[in-house]
């Protein structure tokens, strides 16, 4: 069977990019598009090429890339032109091939296999791809070229920007398992220092680590970082369309005012909830799994996550069970600048199994049934038309 030939394509510094087209004046300095600092989100969300080599980081605060960077200039995001050139760029992939998987608003990816006897190899699809990108919408992309998905996403970020970089069964070896091991794809922080912690550091390193000790230190996903390190990613390039089924749901917030106490991560969790849940039930998923996300008034992100036997579409449930996690991790050390909640390993009604896990079937059925029944007042009388006391 003949190999795959998948792409991954990655317009690069894409917020920083599309915000200077409507600021061209800007071209030749840092810049930096950052949230409102005045209502808080005063954190850098993209930057240039110009404010990159100083050092200036995604994620970061305000303050902190202009210590950096004194010139910085700061412009705000431009949502709306984000997801209009987001858009142009899959028409742009959909003329080579009607594979295209969307990996975040700036990614994704391309499977060309089938279209090689048309357009040429897959690195001479790469190069009209990030022709038609640079002449057609005036930003740059870095395209990946692979046979799957794992080593495409690498190649892409080897090499920015406005470049294609091919990464192939004779040489992946050379140009992949020398790089760090918190290049690979789902090697967070947590995963990257317990791997550190074994002497774990290249990817290489981990091809050589036994299965018995990657099993012990991360279940399962071991073995699955190891099969990607050695190139036995066999996952498809699935298309997006408007019958795709999200792989999770979540909301957050970050106000004007810090999170002090439970009682206001409570009424957050609740609001958080009705929304998700609300898009749970457009697409007949259940969650049997929900995730915590948090971060603190000095910056610091955490993340708690937890899997429950039955699964549920029911706000009240899914706010219980997000706002348990999160008493049981965290007792308020500090304020929290903003908190998320996320219903995950979401599972259709079939393979949902519906168990009670609280010991309170009964109350548990009757609230589903409130939650199905204001569920259908606001399909008819609009969102707003029903709303919980406590979230007011």
């Amino acid at each position: 069977m003949a190999d795959r030939i998948i792409l991954h394509c990655d317009l690069n510094n894409f917020f920083a990019s599309v915000s200077l087209l409507y600021n061209p004046t800007l071209k030749e300095l840092p810049v930096a598009v950052c949230g409102d600092s005045e209502n808080r989100h005063g954190i850098v969300l993209a930057k240039n090429e110009i404010a990159k080599k100083f050092g200036v980081k995604t994620a970061e605060a305000i303050f902190e890339a202009k210590r950096k960077c004194p010139e910085l200039v700061t412009l705000p995001p431009l949502y709306n032109e984000y997801e209009k050139y987001s858009l142009k760029a899959r028409e742009i992939y959909s003329r080579y091939t009607d594979l295209v998987e969307p990996f975040g608003i700036d990614e994704c990816w391309l499977d060309v296999t089938g279209s090689t006897v048309i357009f040429g190899s897959g690195e001479e699809i790469a190069h009209k791809i990030r022709k038609d990108i640079k002449r057609e919408l005036g930003i740059t992309i870095s395209v990946g070229v692979s046979f799957n998905k794992v080593f495409a996403k690498l190649g892409s970020d080897l090499k920015k920007p406005d470049a294609v970089t091919v990464i192939s069964k004779e040489n992946f070896k050379q140009k992949v398992w020398p790089l760090p091991i918190s290049d690979l794809l789902f090697v967070g922080k947590s995963t990257c220092e317990k791997l550190k912690g074994i002497g774990i550091t290249t990817i290489g390193d981990i091809t050589l680590c036994d299965d018995k000790t990657l099993i012990r230190m991360l279940g399962k996903n071991g073995i699955g970082l190891k099969n990607y390190a050695l190139g036995l990613d066999d996952s498809p390039v699935v298309p997006f369309n408007a019958e795709s089924k999200p792989k999770s749901v979540g909301k957050s917030t970050t106000t004007g005012k810090d999170f002090e106490t439970n009682d206001e991560v409570w009424s957050a969790f609740l609001g958080f909830a009705e929304t998700i849940c609300e898009t749970l039930r457009e697409h007949n998923l259940y969650a049997t799994g929900v995730q915590v996300h948090i971060r603190t008034s000095s910056l610091a992100v955490r993340e708690f996550s937890k899997s429950f036997p039955d699964g549920t579409n029911c706000a009240l449930i899914l706010a219980k069970r997000g706002f348990e996690l999160f008493k049981e991790q965290y007792h308020f050390a500090e304020p929290l600048r903003s908190v998320g909640l996320r219903a995950i390993n979401l599972k259709d009604e079939s393979t949902a199994e519906q168990i009670d896990i609280f010991g309170e079937k009964e109350n548990d059925k009757k609230t589903e049934q409130v939650e199905a029944s204001l569920y259908k007042v606001r399909q008819r009388f609009g969102k707003d038309s029903v709303k919980r006391g406590r979230i007011i």
